[in-house]
């Protein structure tokens, strides 16, 4: 069973039902989905050993697409552990309440931009106050959608070293403990920068928003358990395809945490219904999920290279194994890519969506 799929099987009333709400780049990720790894073209390599060429499918690359991304992934968690610092790292997740999802959803691009800059503010000015760190923080920040159940929920991740950079760079702070600042503390700044941005662009905000919104802060450890936990979801569709339990004429089953009760339990959904949930975490075109801030940022590296010198950090090896080699299918030895053919991704959900709302 796997999504590609379950999209062809139930394509047909899934554009009956959804076509007209779909967006140019969810009819992006439709048909790289469904080309993956058959349509998108192949690669040849060749054996140095017995000199024997195989071919394979090339894979469609879409963020979106359960198949792909895991080198990504894993050279995104080995760009992140060549920043870890010898501190305490906590994960703060900032979220927002149900009464402005539908304005989220709708204006997409630029309300997570804006959940972004809110976020990021709201903390900096928290870590600069000498009550909490009095100085300068490093964050990584990634946007998630989606709940275990596949509802949409936008929200932010927000991963900190208990460390800061004070007095203008000339003096680096660490705190030790599990306590870094208060989740409410966090939340009524965040709800504040927010809802400005929104009345500053011309966004209509509803009037029964809670005056409380939920905020949690996470003590992770060193950091390293936290990435890891990222890297899983960051360069993936929002579900894996082995989480799929069952599949029949009408419907799709899953398999899911509880976050309450942490037992692995199922859900069941029409199928044109299942795959609507999964196109609506379907990122703006070039939209970036993560992004680093403070002294993790890229353009801070001189100033992340002194830290760790003064922390006595010792250098991750580079060029680290990603990817395993393709082996020779006659003596399993490693082959090397000789050819690469690729295909454009054909369109064809665009051109399916207007013939069934022809019919």
């Amino acid at each position: 069973m796997n999504i590609a799929s379950i999209i062809e099987q139930f394509r047909e009333p899934f554009l009956r039902k959804y076509g007209h709400r779909l967006m140019p780049g969810q009819l992006r990720a439709l048909d790289a989905i469904t080309a993956c790894k058959t349509r998108c073209g192949h690669f040849t390599c060749r054996c140095g050993y017995c000199q024997h060429t195989q071919s394979h499918a090339l894979s469609c690359g879409h963020r979106s697409c359960p198949r792909c991304q895991n080198t990504a992934a894993s050279q995104w968690l080995y760009r992140q552990q060549r920043k870890l610092i010898p501190a305490e790292y906590f994960m703060v997740t900032l979220t927002i309440p149900k009464q402005l999802r539908s304005l989220f959803y709708r204006h997409q691009h630029r309300t997570y931009t804006l959940l972004f800059e809110a976020a990021v503010e709201a903390l900096k000015q928290l870590g600069l106050d000498k009550r909490h760190m009095g100085g300068e923080l490093g964050m990584t920040a990634v946007l998630h959608t989606h709940t275990r159940r596949l509802e949409y929920h936008p929200h932010l991740h927000v991963i900190i070293p208990a460390a800061c950079v004070a007095d203008r760079g000339k003096r680096f702070n660490r705190r030790d403990g599990h306590y870094f600042i208060h989740g409410d503390v966090i939340a009524r700044l965040f709800r504040g920068k927010l809802l400005y941005r929104l009345y500053q662009e011309g966004f209509i905000v509803p009037k029964d928003l809670p005056e409380t919104w939920i905020t949690h802060v996470k003590h992770i450890g060193k950091g390293l358990p936290a990435l890891q936990y990222l890297s899983r979801y960051l360069y993936r569709g929002v579900l894996s395809e082995k989480a799929i339990v069952k599949t029949d004429s009408t419907h799709v089953t899953f398999r899911y945490q509880d976050a309450e009760t942490r037992k692995m339990t199922t859900h069941s959904l029409n199928g044109e219904d299942f795959i609507w949930k999964l196109l609506t975490h379907v990122l703006p075109r070039r939209f970036r999920r993560v992004r680093d801030f403070g002294f993790l940022h890229h353009n801070a590296k001189k100033k992340l290279t002194f830290i760790q010198y003064l922390l006595g950090v010792k250098s991750i090896p580079s060029n680290p194994t990603t990817k395993k080699p393709i082996r020779c299918q006659q003596c399993e030895q490693a082959t090397e890519i000789i050819a690469i053919f690729p295909q454009r991704i054909p369109i064809n959900f665009r051109y399916m969506r207007t013939a069934v709302q022809n019919e």
